[in-house]
């Protein structure tokens, strides 16, 4: 692979299930022996660093954010993995908030291929996943943080035994793979739990907590409840983040059971959750192993950084990029948007993802709607805009089909000065390049459209 673009389009001729659903999340599909088969043959580079493994519905890429940049600000040589990604598949594995160069990527695909081209059956997802391993492992990281990319029990990031689980805040989405019910959602989240490792859990729906209760009950795994062995309580808000504080139910060997100050530079109460999971994972590590300092805390947690979340992208006019995804995020975001900017009537600007509840998040959005442009993102699985249209116009909104973000944007700064542009990542994204781009900004590192859309049309013909 002599460029990062050969490498991507290499990667390409692999099925990637995150552009084109159409089968069932079973083990004759999703199936853990192809990982430990490659990893076998790349020398099990998921076993040469501890991590923490971090699964959920919603907050675990900020959750995930949230401790390594504490892990960072202790001085550790910390590597992410996360999935998906905003502009480019390098974000995806990182060492201390830096991404992986296109010349270490192409070179990694390069030594991985003949191992992947030995593994039948092997996906997109998971050879990439094995790259991100290989990546940490060459970087001698000392401590990585993995987000799960779907479900957990049978994610490709499963066949990794952390220092500790989490499981962020569980609501209903991908219901035809993982359940619809959130006890069977539930059931596949707490796949990720191992025998004897501490799982910290955000607060939970009752039928989703008796699970993760049951699960660590039968695998002897200590259970941290965010809520109830950890308490936490918002405090004041300003347009750059918001103040809370959390309170251990005992001391922790980094924090005192007593109520302790914090503030994080993001958006929306729901972040306040996602980062009390952040410290009552990093206090779960082994004191003997690692060395957090108090100040590692504050640091970590006031400068991280999460874009395309509830983000300003400008404040005049007012510009908010977020990728909520389904009812629960799309709620949480019109509750921030009331508490942030009170009184504000918006233009939204949608596009969702076609295996995704598209009356429930418009329903959502509604009340704060003074009108709707409704698009598509150059995702694969985008929605049609008309659908969507119709589904608003049904709901009531006034409503106009624009057909892509850019064109939205522009449409929309005509008719206000309140602009959300949501529904899906891929609209985050595409709306933050616009925004750059209209506005002579720096545009964001990002693979070249042309290389999205070619893989996004081979998927779309390989599946078929």
């Amino acid at each position: 692979m002599r460029t990062y673009e050969e490498a991507l389009s290499y990667l390409q001729r692999y099925i990637n299930y995150e552009l084109k659903r159409t089968i069932p999340y079973a083990p004759g599909t999703f199936d853990l022996a192809r990982m430990y088969a490659l990893l076998g043959r790349l020398g099990d580079p998921h076993r040469a660093y501890p991590t923490i493994h971090i699964a959920g519905s919603k907050g675990k890429g900020s959750t995930a954010a949230m401790a390594a940049s504490i892990l960072q600000a202790a001085g550790y040589r910390t590597g992410m993995y996360i999935s998906p990604h905003l502009h480019t598949c390098r974000e995806r594995m990182q060492v201390n908030g830096t991404l992986i160069t296109p010349e270490e990527f192409a070179a990694l695909v390069e030594d991985i291929a003949p191992h992947a081209e030995a593994v039948k059956g092997i996906t997109w997802f998971e050879v990439t996943t094995a790259l991100a391993f290989l990546y940490l492992a060459r970087h001698e990281v000392d401590i990585a943080v993995i987000e799960v990319g779907l479900g957990g029990r049978l994610d490709a990031t499963n066949v990794i035994t952390p220092q500790v689980s989490v499981i962020t805040s569980l609501s209903y989405e991908h219901t035809a793979w993982l359940g619809d019910t959130l006890g069977q959602i539930a059931r596949e989240k707490a796949g990720i739990i191992k025998p004897g490792v501490p799982v910290v859990s955000a607060p939970q729906a009752d039928e989703a907590m008796a699970v993760i209760e049951k699960v660590c009950a039968e695998r002897k795994a200590p259970l941290i409840r965010v809520g109830r062995d950890w308490l936490f309580r918002s405090g004041s808000i300003h347009p750059g983040g918001q103040v809370f504080e959390v309170r251990p139910a005992s001391a922790t060997g980094i924090l005192p059971a007593a109520w302790t100050r914090f503030e994080i530079p993001l958006l929306g109460r729901h972040q306040i959750i996602n980062a009390t999971c952040a410290l009552a994972a990093i206090s779960a590590l082994p004191l003997e192993r690692f060395e957090i300092p108090f100040r590692a805390l504050r640091e970590g947690l006031a400068t991280v950084t999460w874009p395309g979340r509830i983000e300003v992208l400008s404040r005049q006019p007012l510009v908010i990029a977020d990728g909520a995804h389904n009812e629960d995020s799309a709620r949480r975001l019109v509750e921030t948007l009331q508490e942030w900017f009170p009184g504000r009537r918006w233009t939204f600007v949608v596009g969702i993802l076609s295996d995704k509840d598209h009356a429930a998040i418009l329903n959502e959005l509604a009340p704060l709607a003074e009108q709707m442009i409704v698009t598509r993102s150059r995702h694969a699985r985008a929605t049609d805009p008309e659908r969507l249209a119709e589904i608003a116009r049904q709901i009531g909104l006034s409503t106009r089909v624009a057909p892509s973000v850019e064109a939205a944007l522009d449409e929309a700064l005509a008719q206000g000065d309140a602009l959300c542009l949501t529904g899906s990542l891929s609209v985050a994204a595409e709306a933050r390049v616009a925004w750059a781009a209209r506005n002579g900004a720096p545009l964001p590192e990002m693979d070249s459209p042309l290389e999205q859309e070619r893989g996004h049309a081979q998927q779309a013909v390989t599946l078929t």
